[in-house]
């Protein structure tokens, strides 16, 4: 299966694949001890100490993480303090954060069905009935697009341009 390319992207005068959002959302979450940050930042996961645990990284590689999750503009610092302890922060999804929940768990879907011999150890279902759910791609008209049905065209942007 591939989704077909637009003609006029073909041509590399036209296109510029360093121009790629899919680079660019890889450079802006890093390693991939980020993901697994935002996945607990999913499950809501606020606190430095809990990261740290829940991950399974060193307190550096955590500091390290979060701050560039922080400078890429997917999680905010937000003061808090407990009875007796100095000032502290906690880590809040942004919405820029939140937009990225479809393909963290489109990943683990595909992990399920490839890396998983028996299937993954959670399912995503519907909060409200239990029922199976999965990411897909969705039209306008709220209809399921298969993959093999989709194509690549120049963005808006890149239309106004020529």
């Amino acid at each position: 299966m591939t989704i077909k390319l637009d003609p006029a992207l073909a041509d590399l005068r036209t296109w510029r694949p360093r121009d790629c959002s899919i680079a660019k959302a890889l450079a802006a979450i890093g390693p991939h001890s980020s993901f697994l940050i935002l996945r607990e930042a999913f499950y809501g996961v606020r606190r430095f100490e809990m990261f740290v645990r829940r991950v399974g990284v060193t307190e550096a590689v955590a500091a390290a993480r979060l701050k560039g999750l922080t400078e890429a503009g997917l999680l905010r610092r937000e003061p808090y303090k407990e009875p007796g302890s100095r000032t502290r922060y906690e880590y809040v999804l942004t919405d820029a954060g939140r937009d990225l929940v479809p393909p963290v768990l489109a990943l683990m879907a595909w992990g399920d069905a490839h890396l998983q011999p028996d299937g993954g150890p959670l399912d995503l279902v519907d909060d409200a009935t239990g029922e199976p759910v999965r990411v897909a791609f969705v039209g306008p008209d709220g209809r399921e697009r298969p993959a093999e049905r989709l194509r690549v065209v120049p963005g808006e942007r890149r239309r106004r341009r020529d």
